[in-house]
C-alpha cells in the first residue's frame, strides 16, 4: 500500500481543486461523448499524476497543483475534441507491452495481435537464428512483440516515414531490443538486400474513397491508412519485392480489410504463382490475415 509520503508532491493547498472535484466535473463534460468510456477519464488522471490506474479513484481528496490541473484540463479538452486517448497519453498497450505513440504512427490495435500470434506459431519450431522483416513498422509494435517473445530471431523493421522510425526507436530502447531490431528508412523493402524467413506487414489497406467517411482518418496518419484505389496498392508492391527476398519455404503475413479476400488472392498469385494461400479470420469471424507460403 502506498504511504502518504509517497503521494505526488503538492504545494500549499489554498482553495485549489481536489482530484475528486476534477473527476466529478470531468464526468459531467464526458456526457457529451456517450461512446467514450469513463475509464478514459481515470486513465488521463493516472497518467498525468504518474500513478497506477486505480490511484485516482482511491484518492479523491488529493489536492491538485495549478500545473496538474492545467494539464488535466488540456488533456480532457483534447478527449472532448475526439482525439484518440492513445495520442493524448502517448501510450498504447499491444500484445502485453506498452508502446509510446504519437500522431506520426498508427495506433496499435488488438486485431493486429492475430498477425503476431501466427508469426510466433510459425517461428516456434525454429532453433537457429532467422531473419524477419516488419514492413511499415510504425511504432514498432509488431517487431517488438515478436522480439520480446522469441529469442532466436533478428528483425529488420522498415518505414518510409522518418518520424515513425523515431517513435519505433523510443520503443525499441524502452524494451531493450536495440541489438535485435535494425531500423531502416525504406519504401517497403526497396533497396534491401537480404534473405528473409518471414515478412510481416500491416500496410495501408483502406481504399482511398472510403477514408473520408472513417473517423480514424481525422487523427491518424493518412500514409498509414490510404491503400490506393482498391486498397491493395502498397500490398501488391510489397509482394513483388518480397518474391526476390523470401527464402524457399518462407512466409509472408499481410493484414487486410475483410472485403479483400479475393482481390488479395489475385495479387498474391501475381507475385507467387505457386504459393499456398490461407485467409485467417479474426475474433469477429471476419477475414483479417493473408498467409503466403513460398513453395
Amino acid at each position: 500500500m502506498m504511504k502518504p509520503s509517497e503521494w505526488p508532491k503538492q504545494n500549499d493547498p489554498g482553495n485549489r481543486l481536489t482530484l475528486g472535484g476534477w473527476l466529478t466535473e470531468g464526468h459531467r463534460k464526458l456526457r457529451a461523448l456517450p461512446e467514450e468510456p469513463e475509464s478514459s477519464l481515470y486513465a488521463i488522471a493516472a497518467r498525468t499524476l504518474d500513478q497506477p490506474t486505480y490511484w485516482p479513484q482511491a484518492h479523491p481528496e488529493y489536492i491538485l497543483t495549478f500545473d496538474q490541473q492545467e494539464l488535466l484540463d488540456d488533456r480532457l479538452e483534447r478527449l472532448l475534441q475526439k482525439e484518440p486517448l492513445a495520442y493524448i497519453l502517448n501510450l498504447q498497450a499491444f500484445y502485453g507491452l506498452d508502446f509510446y505513440v504519437t500522431p506520426h504512427v498508427l495506433i496499435p490495435r488488438p486485431e493486429t495481435e492475430l498477425l503476431v500470434d501466427v508469426a510466433l506459431d510459425r517461428l516456434a519450431g525454429i532453433s537457429n537464428d532467422c531473419l524477419v522483416a516488419d514492413v511499415g513498422t510504425g511504432s514498432g509494435c509488431i517487431a517488438l512483440a515478436l522480439a520480446c517473445n522469441h529469442t532466436k530471431i533478428q528483425i529488420v523493421a522498415t518505414d518510409v516515414s522518418f518520424q515513425s522510425l523515431q517513435v519505433a526507436k523510443v520503443n525499441i530502447q524502452r524494451h531493450h531490443q536495440e541489438g535485435r531490431i535494425a531500423l531502416l528508412q525504406s519504401d517497403l523493402l526497396a533497396g534491401v538486400r537480404a534473405s528473409f524467413d518471414l515478412i510481416c506487414a500491416n500496410l495501408p489497406y483502406i481504399p482511398t474513397a472510403k477514408l473520408d467517411a472513417l473517423e480514424v482518418s481525422q487523427h491518424e496518419p493518412l500514409h498509414a491508412l490510404d491503400g490506393g484505389a482498391h486498397g491493395l496498392a502498397q500490398i501488391t508492391r510489397l509482394l513483388l519485392q518480397a518474391r526476390e527476398l523470401l527464402k524457399p519455404g518462407g512466409m509472408v503475413l499481410l493484414e487486410m480489410e475483410s472485403s479483400q479476400s479475393e482481390a488479395i488472392r489475385a495479387a498474391i498469385h501475381g507475385a507467387f504463382p505457386r504459393a499456398g494461400i490461407t485467409i485467417v479470420q479474426d475474433l469477429h469471424r471476419l477475414p483479417r490475415l493473408a498467409i503466403v507460403e513460398n513453395r
